[in-house]
């Protein structure tokens, strides 16, 4: 049974950094394509970055150069770096999966990734 829980979410001024990590269970990391996603109150869930079993690693350009999107194989997670945080990065963040790995051009589609964790709350003040 596949199962991700997050966590690393806080609350951070404009600037800071943070790190997400996804813990899985039920399925091996390495194996799967992962995805972060966010949404905000009032907003739809929107792609923020992917890593694929092939190395491809898509992101939004919205945090491109600012977050970084990984894998550890060996603890079975997949991390997301944050830096330079903005307070539009305000939102619950979410880990994603799927084995059968979505075409990579429709990657920010929350639609096609079979597997979510609950989230965690990333709230960036100004």
């Amino acid at each position: 049974q596949v199962h991700m829980v997050e966590s690393g979410g806080g609350s951070v001024q404009a600037g800071g950094s943070l790190r997400l990590s996804c813990a899985a269970s039920g399925f091996t990391v390495s194996r799967y394509c992962t995805a972060w996603f966010r949404q905000a109150p009032g907003k739809e869930r929107e792609g923020v970055a992917a890593i694929y079993t092939g190395g491809r690693t898509p992101y939004a350009d919205s945090v491109k150069g600012r977050f970084t999107i990984s894998q550890d194989n060996a603890n079975n997670r997949v991390y997301l770096q944050m830096n330079s945080l903005k307070p539009e990065d305000t939102a619950v963040y979410y880990c994603a999966a799927d084995s059968f790995c979505p075409y990579v051009g429709n990657w920010n589609l929350p639609r096609v990734w079979h597997d979510w964790g609950q989230g965690t709350q990333i709230t960036v003040s100004s």
